[in-house]
């Protein structure tokens, strides 16, 4: 039985470990990424910048550049934007989603800290349930968990 689709090359496993694989290069229309081997629509970061290259030297707008590149209006603007502010850097996608413990405050860390201190050693499932008592807040015992091991980094570290 032939395979449907071609076996991941090494460039797009190294693509992928450096966060770069485009996850659509089908999308890319751009006359440049079909006529020549040096262009990869498979490579973001190239993508994002040809993209900003195009809109910059070439004048395209930002909705046709969007078109030809494969991308939302949006993202095209924020991208062109990014460029201007940080350069190649700006073209680098982010990881996406919280970039931290958004929900733990400090105030619940001392919260643990004083409930152990009475009570001795508690789980952390025993804490959540105790913490969305008393702040309301739902957490997952393991975010917990990290969260009280990073403040014991960050103590044991100081002077």
């Amino acid at each position: 039985m032939p395979d449907s689709a071609p076996p991941p090359s090494d460039k797009d496993a190294r693509l992928r470990q450096a966060g770069l694989l485009n996850p659509h290069p089908e999308r890319v229309r751009d006359p440049r990424f079909d006529q020549s081997e040096f262009f990869d629509p498979r490579d973001i970061l190239q993508v994002r910048y040809e993209m900003v290259r195009r809109v910059h030297f070439d004048k395209l707008t930002l909705a046709k550049a969007a078109e030809r590149f494969g991308v939302s209006l949006p993202t095209c603007f924020r991208a062109v934007k990014a460029f201007a502010r940080d350069g190649l850097r700006g073209l680098i996608p982010e990881r996406r989603g919280p970039r931290g413990p958004h929900k733990i405050t400090p105030a619940m860390l001392d919260f643990v800290d004083d409930y152990r201190a009475a009570h001795g050693r508690t789980s952390s499932a025993t804490l959540v349930a105790l913490i969305e008592q008393r702040f309301g807040v739902r957490l997952h015992p393991r975010g917990l968990e990290k969260a009280l091991a990073r403040r014991e980094k960050k103590r044991s570290e100081r002077p």
